[in-house]
């Protein structure tokens, strides 16, 4: 069992989870440190949700050791229902109850007595409290997300687990959430997330980066986008195809992707030095200016070609391309 000073909550060792001939989580290892926020990240399909339900209790790992405060959340499940709080995809809001009963329900349901206060103060923090006998079918999208965590929050939770918060969400009400989460973070509560948005991740103390049921890395932001391998040059160009097709046929160029109007054109340790270097001498020397000059020799417009930083974008990217 865990003491309130152990600095891990939640941990997974060597955990397979598999749904008949789909293994959905690998041989999944991590540890969650107290008063953080972690996230999972990765696109639909890849294990995110089982693990966050294999955290919870409601599904048996196959293989492995999970541990949530020191319990095994299957066996000895009752043991952390009082210190967990689980939101959902589908978090079951009652249409026909107001926002006042919803959170009386849950409230109940985990055995708080004398919840009015806090209940109060949950309504004041996400500013439903103009809308309390407001029914819940009546809400709009980020409203009711904002309802479902003040549900989930209502017994003083030490760990929330949050499965796709936003997902849904216009962007006002996301930036809203991720406001409450952090005034969370700084009453030490743990947060552990899953999202497909690589931005929010940004957000996060740590992540890790999940593929086909695979943790592929783990670490803080900051550190991944930094072991990230050689140097990104953002391309904006039209036609955007034929500027693709042209990119990766130069020198130093490792790979190439699109996110929206967007290239991000990977070079290799070598690629800043070597990418077009066919150029004639009096070419600017550093990469962005010289795919710009191959691609205006080949008759493509370039609105713009420069160096950026590796987004956590480029960084997912390449690990599943190398996993």
């Amino acid at each position: 069992m865990t003491s309130v000073d152990d600095p891990v909550v939640l941990s997974a060792r060597s955990v397979t989870k598999r749904f008949g001939a789909t293994v959905a989580v690998r041989e999944l290892t991590l540890e969650v440190r107290r008063g953080e926020m972690f996230g999972l990240i990765g696109p639909d399909g890849a294990g995110k949700t089982t693990t966050i339900r294999l955290a919870c209790g409601l599904l048996a790992a196959d293989a492995g050791d999970v541990r949530v405060l020191g319990h095994d959340p299957v066996r000895e499940h009752p043991a952390i229902t009082q210190s967990v709080g689980y939101f959902s995809q589908r978090f079951s809001l009652y249409g026909d109850l107001s926002i006042d009963e919803n959170i009386a329900f849950f409230a109940q349901i985990h055995g708080v007595r004398r919840y009015e206060a806090r209940r109060t103060r949950l309504l004041e923090m996400m500013q439903l409290t103009p809308f309390r006998g407001r029914l819940a079918e009546r809400l709009s999208g980020g409203m009711k997300q904002k309802l479902a965590l003040a549900c989930t929050l209502i017994h003083e939770p030490q760990v929330i687990l949050l499965d796709e918060p936003t997902t849904g969400v216009d962007p006002v009400s996301r930036r809203e959430f991720w406001k409450l989460l952090s005034e969370f973070l700084s009453a030490r509560i743990t947060i552990v997330m899953t999202t497909p948005y690589l931005d929010e991740a940004e957000r996060c103390s740590r992540v890790g980066l999940m593929h086909e049921g695979r943790l592929l890395a783990l670490d803080t932001p900051g550190n991944l986008r930094a072991a990230y391998p050689g140097q990104v040059v953002e391309v904006v160009a039209e036609p955007q195809a034929r500027a693709a097709q042209l990119v990766r046929t130069m020198d130093g160029v490792a790979d190439v992707h699109a996110f929206g109007e967007r290239l991000h054109v990977r070079l290799d340790d070598t690629g800043s030095s070597t990418v077009s270097a066919v150029l004639p001498a009096e070419t600017a020397p550093d990469a962005g200016s010289r795919i710009r000059s191959a691609l205006e020799r080949a008759g493509v417009t370039v609105a713009a070609s420069r160096a950026v930083p590796p987004s956590l974008e480029d960084v997912f990217i390449n690990q599943v391309l190398h996993a």
